[in-house]
């Protein structure tokens, strides 16, 4: 199966725009072959928090109309955003939609940085699904930090690891080139790297959105500042 990793620079908090701009990215992955892509983390408003927590507006839950386009793509897709929970701080979520729009699993970040702690509920649960015969695991940004998440992936026979996140220029850059390939090697998983290019929020995004193998090797990688799609095979089980 071939998988692809998205980069772009968002518009901030305009989910039109970025709806738009994912269904471009979607439609170029499948052009390439691949039948799933994933998006980097608050890929629909952007990392906007002081925008999110002023209005409600732009949280997004799975059935949201406003992503009817991303469902209607004919490729599987992960859409991180703020999405409505049952009280009142939203979920920072990834919504999964299979190839025919309908929704495999939403999963919540479990392990929120700094400021997001102010806004967002944290989720209780690991976030799976299956697709072609091979089962993912998801996370999202600094979950990807915590080894003990990681490695529930293994013990449930997780052959991908999907992480949409942001990592800026700075140190970001140090922690997304050490991070993610020492994550393949401890795991023996494939893992999947989106990321943000250009400003987000108070950051840069450095772009690098990849795909590595279970020994830690790229198999696709973007450069730092140009969006796309970068599209890699995974070998059925």
């Amino acid at each position: 199966m071939k998988i692809a990793a998205a980069q772009l620079t968002c518009v901030p908090a305009d989910i039109a725009a970025n709806v738009r701009t994912v269904v471009e990215l979607a439609a170029r992955a499948k052009e390439a072959g691949a039948e799933l892509v994933v998006l980097p983390e608050l890929v629909l408003t952007g990392y906007e928090l002081g925008a999110l927590a002023a209005d409600p507006g732009l949280w997004t839950g799975p059935d949201d109309p406003r992503l009817d386009p991303v469902r209607a793509t004919g490729v599987a897709t992960v859409v991180n955003c703020a999405a409505p929970s049952d009280d009142r701080r939203p979920w920072l979520s990834s919504h999964v939609y299979g190839p025919d729009g309908e929704l495999l699993t939403t999963y919540a970040k479990q392990h929120l940085y700094a400021q997001e702690r102010e806004l967002f509920r944290p989720g209780g649960r690991d976030g799976r699904f299956e697709l072609g015969g091979i089962r993912f695991a998801l996370a999202t940004c600094y979950d990807n930090h915590f080894p003990e998440l990681t490695g529930r992936g293994v013990s449930d026979c997780c052959r991908v690891h999907l992480a949409s996140s942001l990592y800026g220029t700075g140190d970001g850059v140090r922690e997304r080139a050490e991070l993610y390939p020492a994550m393949a090697k401890a795991t023996g998983m494939y893992v999947l790297l989106a990321n943000h290019v250009g400003p987000a929020g108070p950051w840069t995004g450095c772009g690098g959105a990849a795909v590595w193998s279970p020994d830690g090797t790229p198999l696709a990688e973007a450069d730092s500042s140009t969006p796309g799609v970068v599209v890699a095979d995974v070998p059925l089980p």
